[in-house]
């Protein structure tokens, strides 16, 4: 059965070492997931399967086989970009740019946890109905994404903008 990469079915690999990460990269060549620590400590590789955020260094691709993964390229492209990725460039959510493929597929996730209300370690009231986002819920919600270039910030900003964005 294929795996369904933006849209796209393509075929399990024979091989089942391959990692996601590899599978996009090297085969696809789909280079906005970067490789960073290859270990999962820093949050570039990641991309969303089932629009949940994951690892994909750490993913084989045959775990992923008849599930949908979507990459930063998927979620908008030069005609029409994501919210968070206009939000990202209004806001300078980026220097560098190496982390913000991974920093944007894992808001788009988290801005999908919020809406069903899954709470984070740093939300107030756990039996809410509604989660108000605040920076420190991103902060906390994005604490997995590293970003060496210190733009935290920006890219706190970013997603608040693109949450009011998204809700109007």
């Amino acid at each position: 059965m294929p795996i369904r990469i933006n849209g796209a079915d393509v075929p399990v690999p024979d091989d089942a070492r391959v990692s996601l990460l590899d599978l996009l990269r090297e085969r696809l060549h789909l280079t906005g997931t970067k490789v960073g620590c290859n270990q999962g400590a820093c949050g570039a590789c990641t991309v969303l399967v089932d629009d949940e955020r994951v690892l994909s260094c750490l993913t084989l691709a045959v775990q992923v086989d008849e599930r949908s993964v979507t990459t930063v390229e998927g979620l908008g492209g030069l005609d029409h970009l994501h919210p968070l990725q206009a939000a990202f460039i209004e806001h300078d959510g980026f220097q560098c740019g190496y982390c913000t493929p991974g920093q944007i597929c894992s808001a788009a996730a988290m801005l999908r946890e919020i809406e069903r209300g899954a709470p984070s370690y740093v939300t107030a009231d756990l039996g809410a109905d509604v989660i108000t986002l605040s920076p420190e819920e991103v902060r906390e919600r994005m604490s997995g994404n590293l970003c060496r270039c210190g733009t935290h910030n920006g890219i706190v900003e970013a997603i608040l903008d693109a949450a009011r964005e998204t809700a109007r």
